[in-house]
């Protein structure tokens, strides 16, 4: 049993909640150690002057929190095996959840009769080679010819034998790394950056580093530390807005980290999922290096979500790698899927969808403005989200279970955190994932948690 106990006067409402973030807090902070017995819940609701039901719920929301379990007939321990990482966003949007946890495009009705277009077109057009081929190199030369087009529009010049079609940027991005990043080497990347990143590294077995940002993104100075020290063998980007924080990095950090990662030789993988959605962007880190950057880009976050086709450009000296570690890893891309973007691109519907997301994001951002005026976030006007600090001691996992018992889902902050050193507790909110009424409500009671002029209702403690 221990002597640690919560503060009774820093508990707020609603009750359970406050309870099990004291209890959270006192676990990740070591005051609380694995294997913990904690006090019955009687005597903890009558030490601090609450209902048996309130600590009940407390101890249910800590286990499902993955952070206690309880053994029949001797009580709730402290337990905190190794998990699985969770995603930041809702597996399934179950009952009346407005779901701003997940980044999405703006999607209307319209994609999903572009879609039906594109398939009905499909199933009088398709290719032989589409249908029965096993080999990447018969099915994916028109595709990646279109591919070569598409990322000129990227500002990425390149040729058809450096492009491989991915599904989508999240198997491009496995690919990439497996290819530059081998078991028991560092990779470097931000310190808040792609949720799929730490349990990558985890399953693949190199190290992250997880170095300072700022405004910008990537702060250049700490890569320069990192390399300087030994052992990084690739930096990991996100430098387009697409990143948690939504930074733009300008010309001349990109240049700088191109400097310092020529003078190290350094692999650079750049994640660019929006592509020509974010206007008067810097040249890509291909552009800039192009004999040690490979480059990502993908249709799921500009398009529609359907459509889950990514392109990966790699240098000559890594292409051998990224077509074997494709071939095991994905063997190739759907060629089906394949088929309809190369159409899009050729007939240019992939830019006039592009083009209309850019304007119903201007919507959407006008609405977020209007919602959380007052309310410091950052964002950029072709993010597909806003990034959100919480101050006045808020916890994450309070303030996103509040939010939920108000019927929004928005994503922690801590999913995308891969270093702590100078971490504040955040949120992401995505703008693109719902309606524009359901946005403007979900914003809503985000403003309202934040003011402190919405309390959940709940039993009396």
């Amino acid at each position: 049993m221990t002597n640690w106990r919560p503060d009774p006067t820093l508990l707020r409402r609603p009750a359970y909640l406050s309870l099990a973030d004291q209890i959270a807090r006192a676990i990740q902070e070591g005051a609380l150690i694995n294997g913990t017995q904690l006090p019955p819940q009687r005597r903890m609701a009558d030490e601090l002057k609450l209902s048996v039901q309130t600590v009940s719920r407390a101890y249910e929301e800590l286990g499902r929190r993955g952070l206690i379990a309880g053994e029949i007939g001797r009580g709730s321990f402290v337990r905190m095996p190794r998990r699985e990482m969770r995603p930041p966003y809702l597996p399934d949007r179950l009952g009346e959840v407005i779901d701003l946890s997940i980044l999405k495009p703006v999607c209307e009705p319209m994609h999903v009769e572009k879609l039906k277009e594109a398939l009905g077109w499909l199933s009088q057009n398709l290719p032989a080679r589409s249908a029965l081929s096993f080999r990447p190199n018969v099915v994916f030369p028109v595709h990646a010819a279109a591919a070569v087009e598409w990322l000129r529009i990227c500002g990425v010049d390149t040729s058809v034998q450096n492009v491989t079609v991915t599904n989508g940027a999240t198997g491009a991005m496995t690919v990439a790394l497996m290819s530059v990043a081998p078991p028991g080497s560092t990779v470097a990347c931000e310190a808040i950056t792609h949720h799929t990143l730490a349990p990558l590294a985890a399953y693949h077995g190199f190290t992250l580093a997880g170095l300072a940002v700022d405004e910008e993104g990537l702060v250049p100075e700490a890569l320069e530390d990192a390399c300087r020290q030994g052992g990084i063998r690739a930096v990991f980007i996100q430098p387009t807005v697409v990143n948690p924080v939504a930074a733009l990095m300008g010309k001349t950090r990109r240049e700088a980290i191109v400097e310092i990662a020529r003078r190290y030789d350094i692999a650079i993988v750049e994640s660019d999922v929006l592509g020509p959605l974010v206007t008067h962007r810097p040249r890509p880190f291909a552009a800039l290096a192009p004999e040690r950057t490979l480059y990502i880009t993908s249709f799921t976050k500009v398009t529609v979500p359907g459509l889950r086709i990514g392109y990966l450009v790699a240098p000559d000296r890594y292409v051998a790698a990224v077509s074997n570690r494709h071939l095991v890893s994905n063997w190739m891309a759907t060629p089906m899927v394949a088929e309809i973007a190369t159409k899009w691109v050729n007939d240019g519907t992939a830019l006039e969808l592009v083009r209309w997301q850019r304007a119903a994001l201007a919507k959407r951002h006008a609405i977020a403005a209007q919602m959380l005026a007052g309310i410091p976030y950052t964002s950029h006007p072709q993010a597909l989200h806003l990034w959100m600090e919480l101050k006045e001691a808020r916890t994450e996992e309070g303030f996103v279970a509040q939010a939920r018992l108000l019927g929004v889902a928005i994503a922690p902050g801590s999913a995308f955190c891969v270093s702590r050193e100078a971490w504040a507790p955040s949120v992401r909110i995505s703008i693109g994932s719902t309606t524009e009424a359901e946005l403007r409500i979900g914003l809503g009671a985000v403003a309202k948690l934040l003011h402190g002029e919405q309390e959940v209702v709940l039993p009396a403690i």
